[in-house]
């Protein structure tokens, strides 16, 4: 194993430091209007499922917005996304003050201020996370996904005692304007913040195409589906105990919003000590080994919780929880970066998120249900369950390592010189490409091709094809269609460094005097011409 890095790594580049220190500001505001949201809603109601849908009514926008948000990262300027989403936080987290200290707030009412601080959110995130591959260089970027945590989870160590004391002292109206503040300086960071303009040769991508190649490129991807699919469950699970916290606090510990702020904080303070060892526990143990042992360990603090009625018992079992939590999800969301090319990584994270967050939302909501219909207790001890059994998927589905392909653009296609006068929306373009293979070399020709089957299809091919000519059996033909011929161009700039190995062991099997041919045909539709000539005008006499 090679020497891990150090975790402080990223600080060395001066925006990465600027915009984390303002998000570090912004994350303690955010959590101070948690503390406050949560415990406000136990006030305004009395069932248990209203309390976790604060919770669900934020993680729930992530979950309908974020592939959007994603698309929208890959083809914009991601810091004028991330100025517009910490200004609609902003404004309506002035609002929700407002309405707070004038007493016009009701239990929906606060779910729909949450749901929108929770759409500001999703539109912040991919941009946010995306924005790291281009801060930092990529040996810095697991260090940087860490550190982004770390950011949070400090805040959440001291966010919640102090949102405690201020939601003792001088009410949730308090909070939430605090709240509002917290967002200037990480407005006025990604203001002072001018990265580098992407010189674009292409139009941008359609927004229902951006999403559409976003999805086809996560279902081409195996290792992606894993890591989406293990995240989706922990988030599902994991969620019962924030989600559930602020009842702990009240019906099992029998404390006040100073008790919540104190579990909160002690849950922030394990995710620090799991951020700090985060670098050394991936120099030792594989990737699958690390989730199962996060999936068991933040169960076995879940179950502690579910039966402990002492404050200082219930703040022991969610420190390693904390450490739990930062380290599952920061390995899912390196994981995600590093096996994600720059074109479409936005909605890589995107999905990412959406997997976590609506495991997290629906979680909230059951979770809830459940306590209400039995009680806290026997919910917590069903999650720790549920984790138990996402620890256990592991060993029929196991998380790739770190992805050291590099995928860098190849960069190796130009243009054809065409004969024919076409436009950006010519199409639809068929494209074929002609192979000479020996008999000996068919199974390894037939394997290869089942990746570059895969490759085209997840950069935007449809209807790929391999044909083999009756009269000339060396003849394989592969074709393809895209539908425009600026969807052909953009497909051809998708390629990485990585996809070349495939068209090199291709050449390599190629048994032509000259490199395989490729066809580029634009499709056409016969039109019978109507003749309208008289018949006697067309007659023409025999000799």
């Amino acid at each position: 194993m090679s020497s891990p890095a150090s975790p402080l790594a990223p600080f060395r580049h001066l925006i990465f430091r600027r915009l984390w220190t303002a998000t570090l500001l912004s994350n303690l505001g955010g959590l101070v209007q948690v503390v406050g949201a949560g415990w406000l809603m136990t006030s305004l109601s009395d069932s248990s499922g209203m309390v976790a849908l604060v919770q669900a009514s934020t993680t729930l926008p992530v979950m309908l917005f974020s592939l959007v948000s994603g698309a929208l990262a890959d083809n914009f300027n991601r810091r004028d996304i991330m100025l517009g989403a910490q200004v609609l936080m902003m404004a309506v987290s002035l609002l929700l003050a407002i309405f707070t200290f004038a007493g016009w707030l009701s239990p929906w009412l606060l779910l729909l201020f949450t749901f929108l601080i929770g759409c500001g959110t999703a539109l912040h995130n991919p941009s946010w996370q995306a924005s790291m591959g281009d801060i930092v260089p990529r040996d810095d970027l697991p260090g940087a996904v860490t550190l982004n945590s770390m950011s949070y989870n400090i805040m959440r160590s001291l966010g919640p005692a102090i949102g405690g004391i201020i939601v003792a002292t001088a009410g949730a109206a308090f909070a939430f304007a605090l709240n509002a503040a917290s967002y200037v300086a990480l407005i006025h960071a990604l203001y002072r913040w001018q990265p580098p303009r992407v010189s674009r040769t292409l139009p941008r991508e359609a927004l229902g195409s951006a999403v559409v190649a976003g999805l086809r490129y996560v279902a081409m991807s195996p290792n992606l589906l894993k890591v989406m699919g293990r995240s989706a469950i922990f988030g599902f699970s994991a969620v019962a105990l924030l989600a559930l916290l602020p009842l702990v606090a009240k019906d099992l510990i029998k404390g006040g919003a100073f008790t919540f702020g104190i579990l909160l904080g002690c849950f922030g303070a394990g995710a620090i000590i799991g951020a700090l060892l985060n670098n050394r526990i991936r120099s030792i143990w594989r990737n699958e080994t690390i989730v199962r042992a996060t999936f068991l360990g933040y169960g076995a603090g879940t179950l502690i919780l579910a039966f402990s009625h002492n404050l200082w018992l219930s703040c022991l079992a969610l420190l390693p929880v904390g450490a739990c939590w930062v380290m599952t999800l920061s390995l899912f969301n390196v994981t995600v970066q590093l096996s994600t090319p720059r074109w479409v990584v936005g909605r890589s994270l995107a999905m990412y998120q959406t997997s976590t967050f609506g495991g997290m939302t629906v979680g909230s909501w059951l979770w809830g249900v459940l306590a209400d219909l039995r009680n806290v207790e026997q919910a917590l001890i069903v999650a720790s369950a549920v984790l138990a059994l996402g620890a256990a998927i592991g060993l029929r589905y196991v998380l790739p390592e770190f992805s050291k392909l590099n995928l860098d653009p190849l960069n190796r296609f130009n243009e054809p010189e065409l004969q024919l006068e076409l436009s950006p929306r010519s199409g639809p373009i068929m494209v074929m490409i002609d192979y000479e293979i020996d008999q000996d070399d068919i199974p390894s020709f037939l394997n290869l091709m089942a990746s570059r089957r895969r490759i085209r299809l997840r950069d935007g091919a449809r209807q790929w094809g391999l044909l083999r000519d009756l009269e000339n059996p060396r003849t394989w033909t592969e074709s393809y269609h895209v539908p425009t011929w600026v969807e052909y161009v953009r497909h051809q700039q998708r390629r990485t460094q990585a996809d070349a190995y495939v068209n090199e062991k291709l050449r390599a099997l190629h048994r032509g005097s000259a490199p395989p041919r490729v066809h580029r045909m634009i499709e056409r539709q016969t039109v019978p011409i109507r003749d309208d000539t008289p018949l006697k005008q067309t007659h023409m006499e025999l000799p």
